[in-house]
């Protein structure tokens, strides 16, 4: 892995109102890493992706991406930088067919119709929803709505892919295959942060975990070290991780 890191947060505040969903949250993630993001629900975990993404400005702190401080650019540019990401709601054009879904996507970085399907039907290709390509979007289950979604993110061929629950909902045999598609991703080059609930996955996937409760960053480490830590156990993970189990 490079030594320069991927994304780095330092000190992201964000406050709605009375309100303080994000406090003082620093982390960074190296090129080519697969990071979660743990806590319980309203911890603040969405609104974090939200500051890194564009789609909030954090009160304080700031947020670079390969070196570049991002903290106050426009969502759109953020993307255009590499940054993509999906939504703990599936959000999918749903009257469009999925390969015009995932050709909003790739008109990104392509000027053109013919280039940016290519672009598309390779990206489908890769996800696995080749076949259904002329389906309607509405049409599809919701692990392929999941699958979908990532599949239009990886169309604006992003360096860093932000999922938001990607796995939340899904059967054990779909599980299974978003780790494989997860793994995949990350091996073809791009790097990964990922919220979940899911801990198989987490677990599974993660070369380090972040876990946020109330706001803040509590515990950071490898996924082994944070099933272990005390305080995780209480405010998230309780008695089904604890030591030895």
């Amino acid at each position: 892995m490079s030594a320069a890191p991927c994304l780095e947060v330092h000190g992201v505040t964000k406050r709605f109102g009375g309100l303080l969903a994000n406090d003082d949250v620093s982390f960074a993630v190296a090129e080519g890493e697969i990071v979660s993001i743990i806590g319980p629900n309203g911890a603040g975990k969405s609104t974090l992706f939200n500051c890194i993404t564009g789609f909030y400005r954090p009160n304080a702190g700031s947020i670079r991406f390969r070196g570049r401080n991002i903290t106050r650019l426009n969502a759109d540019r953020i993307c255009k930088l590499g940054i993509a990401r999906t939504f703990q709601i599936v959000q999918i054009i749903s009257d469009m067919t999925v390969l015009e879904n995932v050709m909003t996507g790739a008109f990104l970085r392509c000027a053109r119709n013919g280039a940016a399907r290519a672009k598309a039907e390779e990206v489908l290709r890769f996800t696995g929803l080749i076949e259904k390509r002329d389906a309607a979007a509405t049409a599809l289950t919701i692990a392929d709505k999941k699958r979908l979604e990532v599949s239009m993110a990886l169309a604006t061929q992003p360096a860093l892919l932000m999922l938001d629950e990607a796995m939340a909902g899904l059967t054990p045999v779909e599980l299974k295959e978003m780790i494989v598609l997860i793994r995949k991703v990350r091996k073809s080059g791009v790097t990964l942060v990922i919220v979940e609930h899911v801990m198989e996955a987490v677990m599974e996937l993660s070369d380090r975990v972040i876990v946020i409760n109330s706001g803040r960053k509590i515990v950071e480490g490898t996924p082994k070290e944070v099933v272990m830590n005390p305080e995780v156990i209480q405010a998230y993970l309780g008695d089904r991780y604890h030591a030895g189990s």
